[in-house]
């Protein structure tokens, strides 16, 4: 499912490879570094640890408000169900897993989220900048990019508690998602960091799932980076991002 984007980028070359030629596309789709290489090795590795960090905030954030168990109860009762012993320093467990899922799941991730990302942010998001502007092509890109995981999300994937109505749910979150990721692009001309952060949250979000007891799962709605508690801090950190940082029109 995640190369379609990719699959149609391909498509649209193929039927305009006489007037385009591949290195050309390519360039205009954000495969290249970008028209400075530098800046976009330092984004991408600003996407590469900032994204974790971004998620360990909204953990703590969610922590720090109650939705989710400070003593990390829900990973102690999930490893005695699987009839696995519990480790006596469950946050240094927990800490040296983000770190490993951090470093690696870029790397890991980097195939199949740049089936996604050279498809939304390589080709898609600079047409609507073109045509739209960047804070329509942003929101516009967003919606779209949640749309297209309707498949997964009208099954209650991401939110279980709430079935269908997730997929409203997590459009809004593509939205917020996806101005971080179009930053990245767009700040860069490369879609490369974007592919990494992309990456980075396929690997290390999921772990809100190590804080649930299995009787008690979270409150996904509210917490975690892709609940109300990561918006507001996605949200704020695309504000900064655009408003001190501004970036390229296409």
């Amino acid at each position: 499912m995640m190369a379609t984007p990719t699959i149609a980028v391909l498509a649209v070359w193929v039927v305009n490879r006489r007037t385009t030629p591949f290195r050309q596309m390519a360039t205009e789709t954000g495969l290249t570094l970008g028209p400075n290489r530098k800046r976009t090795l330092l984004i991408l590795l600003t996407a590469w640890l900032g994204t974790p960090v971004l998620i360990v905030l909204a953990f703590g954030l969610s922590i720090a408000l109650g939705l989710l168990p400070a003593d990390l109860s829900g990973m102690a009762a999930n490893l005695r169900t699987a009839g696995l012993p519990v480790p006596e320093n469950l946050p240094l467990v927990l800490t040296a897993q983000i770190i490993g899922s951090a470093l690696i799941g870029p790397v890991l991730n980097a195939l199949p989220s740049l089936g996604e990302e050279w498809g939304w942010r390589g080709w898609l998001l600079p047409r609507l900048v073109e045509s739209r502007g960047v804070g329509q092509a942003v929101l516009i890109s967003g919606l779209i990019w949640g749309a297209w995981h309707a498949p997964l999300t009208l099954l209650g994937y991401n939110y279980p508690s709430l079935g269908p109505w997730a997929a409203l749910m997590f459009t809004g979150a593509t939205v917020l998602i996806g101005a971080l990721f179009s930053w990245l692009r767009l700040r860069s001309g490369s879609v490369w960091p974007a592919v990494i952060a992309h990456g980075s949250l396929n690997a290390v979000a999921p772990m809100i799932a190590l804080f649930a007891a299995p009787d008690t799962p979270p409150n996904y709605v509210l917490a975690g980076i892709t609940g109300l508690t990561g918006w507001a801090l996605m949200a704020l950190t695309a504000a900064c991002l655009f408003r001190f940082w501004p970036v390229r029109q296409a």
